[in-house]
């Protein structure tokens, strides 16, 4: 999850379904609340810990933040370095995972299909939006927060993208760098209530909705396969914190006019075997998934 939480693209969520474990991080996130916060006040440690499913929360937290740390500057360079082989890999990822949340909606209706659509349509539309120009006030960081980790919960809606589309990706990158306290205080305060608020919704309606839920879900997954199409074409650019021209802004395009608007390669036979192998990987992690639930 904190590898994919790093990409603007990539949603920490759609591992956490991959994975197996999405219903209960979001029912885990629930449990944190007044009574939870009445126990730890009262010092009752053990009893707070496990109300919110304390290990598997630390676990997952642990793993984010490793992630974070080890992997963040291997992303980067394999971004930099081997775009069209990566965005491939998360392509397959993503392209298999969709079909994975379907299978487990066993009864369709017209709600169902239509909130398939609405979720394609809306993951989609947020794909080719242009960066907004954003102010950079406390309220506005605070908002931008809230927002980016509810998207990175959700699966196939990237919170680093959403960072992105604001204008803040590259400003909180800064504020992280050069260790902006208030900023950082203001983003996290901003990300801890709205993921708060956020999972008591989703588990709600994952309880009372479970089959439209899904289905929104999976359709926010085909959605953001735009995103993570491995040809594109810059459109735009803008500065990133060291002072360096990046992409702002680009569109999909098919492989033969990649060659013909960029020069180069488009490497179709390595960015096949990429996306195969993202999906041998997600059919691996759900059958391992599968085999050790049966043995419990």
């Amino acid at each position: 999850m904190g590898a994919a939480d790093v990409v603007p693209g990539v949603s920490g969520g759609t591992v956490a379904f991959i994975t197996g474990i999405y219903e209960e991080l979001i029912n885990s996130l629930k449990a944190i609340d007044l009574d939870a916060l009445r126990l730890l006040t009262k010092l009752k440690i053990a009893d707070f810990w496990a109300k919110i499913n304390g290990n598997f929360l630390i676990t997952i937290l642990a793993g984010i933040v490793t992630s974070l740390v080890s992997l963040a500057r291997l992303m980067t360079y394999l971004l930099d370095n081997h775009p069209i082989a990566i965005w491939s890999f998360f392509f397959g990822l993503i392209l298999i995972s969709a079909p994975l949340i379907l299978r487990d909606i066993t009864k369709w209706s017209i709600g169902s299909g239509i909130s398939f659509i609405v979720g394609i349509v809306i993951a989609y539309l947020i794909t080719v939006i242009s960066p907004a120009e954003t102010p950079n006030n406390y309220l506005f960081i605070f908002f931008c927060g809230a927002i980016a980790i509810c998207a990175m919960i959700l699966p196939g809606i990237s919170g680093a993208f959403i960072l992105l589309l604001l204008s803040k990706y590259e400003f909180m990158i800064t504020a992280l760098t050069q260790m902006n306290i208030p900023v950082i205080i203001v983003f996290v305060l901003g990300c801890f209530l709205g993921l708060l608020g956020f999972s008591r919704f989703l588990s709600w309606i994952l309880t009372h909705y479970r089959f439209p839920t899904l289905a929104l879900l999976a359709g926010f997954m085909i959605g953001s396969l735009n995103k993570v199409w491995p040809w594109k074409e810059v459109i735009s650019y803008r500065l990133n914190h060291e002072g360096n021209q990046v992409p702002a802004f680009d569109k999909s395009i098919l492989p033969w006019d990649y060659f013909s608007k960029t020069a180069q390669d488009p490497q179709v036979f390595k960015a096949i075997l990429c996306a195969a192998l993202g999906v041998f990987l997600v059919v691996a992690i759900e059958k391992t998934a599968a085999m050790l639930k049966s043995k419990t």
